[in-house]
């Protein structure tokens, strides 16, 4: 099941820690690597999404334990860290939401920001760990709305809290790095995607599993920034770039542990209206007009550059942005009709691995 530079011998039997396993992401890389045989130990809150990716892929089954744990509890996020004595660490778990963060911003900070401070506190300490990969968001960067691609080394900030939690978790990561894991053989990294889009994705408020439930419904879609440009990219493109800095890390943990972007090529950045058109041309009924936008800001131009992993790590994005909708929608198609969840992911992998 090798993909995009994967060693799938490399994970083999390797103790690798998750946490945000229960979300969709999170659920895409838990299957991914277990297919690869690691052995994995997922830390989460339950779902947050009925249905939920994890549970009608019955991600569970692939986990060495499973554990449910807030990490904004310092102390019940150490146990199960300490417990798992993990090599490698993948941290997804986030409130990952703009609009949410608007709502709840001393949640989405304490979530953000001081739950990657706890799990950073946790596993520095741990003889076997080498590599730890903070996964945070295209959003990190100053958004100044410019038609031109953020790289690593563009100015942090963020106007909304979301945004602004995730720029400050990348001080904290580069703060820990320079004190606590450098020279220490502890590979720590950031990874920054893009927007992604794949099948079992039913959050609110993203364009692809919104007009998916449209469909569903047959009910029009609603659009409220037609005109936003977004890095959308399948979730397996990332999560390919998350492995394979893995395994750098382990092997030169001083070299790789910096910022990385995982985009898709610049010219596949495409409105929120070109996505909309499209899945109206590939599902049948659907249909879609512009609404009022009334909701907290957002931005509505953002573009980021990954030439830095695309020419250092063994990575480059496989699928356009339409075969990434085309597999989304024939995921979410197969698996309304009676398709198995699990079966529906592997088989998306195993074809993701052999472009």
């Amino acid at each position: 099941m090798e993909s995009v530079g994967m060693t799938p011998q490399f994970w083999r039997g390797r103790r690798v820690l998750i946490t945000g396993h229960t979300g969709f992401k999170g659920s895409w890389l838990a299957l991914k690597l277990a297919a690869a045989g690691a052995r994995i130990t997922g830390i989460a809150l339950e779902p947050a999404t009925e249905p939920a990716l994890f549970t009608v892929a019955n991600v569970a089954q692939v986990l060495e334990r499973h554990v449910i744990c807030d990490i904004r509890d310092q102390a019940a996020l150490r146990d199960a860290v300490q417990s798992s004595a993990p090599e490698v660490v993948f941290h997804l778990a986030a409130q990952p939401l703009v609009r949410a963060s608007y709502a709840d911003p001393v949640g989405t900070f304490a979530t953000n920001v001081m739950g990657v401070v706890h799990l950073l506190d946790a596993v520095t300490p741990l003889a076997g760990v080498r590599a730890v990969i903070n996964v945070t968001t295209d959003k990190v960067y100053w958004n100044e709305e410019r038609s031109c691609a953020y790289r690593e080394t563009d100015r942090l900030g963020g106007r909304d809290p979301y945004a602004a939690s995730k720029a400050a978790a990348e001080l904290v990561t580069e703060s820990w790095r320079a004190s606590f894991t450098a020279g220490r053989g502890i590979g720590l990294a950031s990874a920054r995607a893009g927007n992604v889009i794949g099948g079992g994705d039913w959050a609110i408020d993203r364009i692809v599993p919104d007009a998916l439930r449209a469909w569903d419904r047959s009910t029009p879609l609603i659009v409220r920034a037609p005109g936003a440009v977004r890095p959308w990219q399948h979730v397996l493109e990332p999560l390919a770039g998350y492995i394979v800095l893995a395994e750098a890390l382990l092997d030169q943990p001083e070299r790789f542990a910096q910022a990385w972007n995982f985009g898709p090529p610049t010219d596949d950045a495409r409105p929120v209206a070109w996505i909309a058109d499209y899945l109206a041309r590939t599902m049948p009924g659907f249909s879609w007009h512009s609404g009022a936008n009334d909701g907290p800001h957002e931005a509505c131009l953002l573009e980021v550059d990954s030439s830095k992993a695309r020419a250092t790590l063994p990575w480059r994005p496989r699928w356009t942005l339409a075969e990434a909708l085309d597999r989304t929608v024939q995921w979410h198609r197969d698996w309304r009709e009676g398709g198995d969840a699990q079966a529906l992911c592997l088989a998306q992998i195993r074809d993701h691995a052999a472009r």
